[in-house]
């Protein structure tokens, strides 16, 4: 006789919550990522030579 897996009454909600942790994770270090190559990419203004 096959058993059946247990069934459990928690929303759905409790059950999204640590995929959606981990999608904020992702989306904050992919624009920390961006952030910093911006910084690193941005070109200095031109120097102006004044006396």
């Amino acid at each position: 006789m096959a058993m059946e897996p247990p069934t459990t009454s928690r929303p759905w909600i409790s059950e999204a919550v640590p995929l959606l942790v981990v999608v904020l994770l992702a989306v904050h270090v992919s624009a920390l990522v961006y952030w910093i190559y911006k910084l690193a990419s941005e070109k200095p203004p031109p120097r102006r030579k004044t006396h």
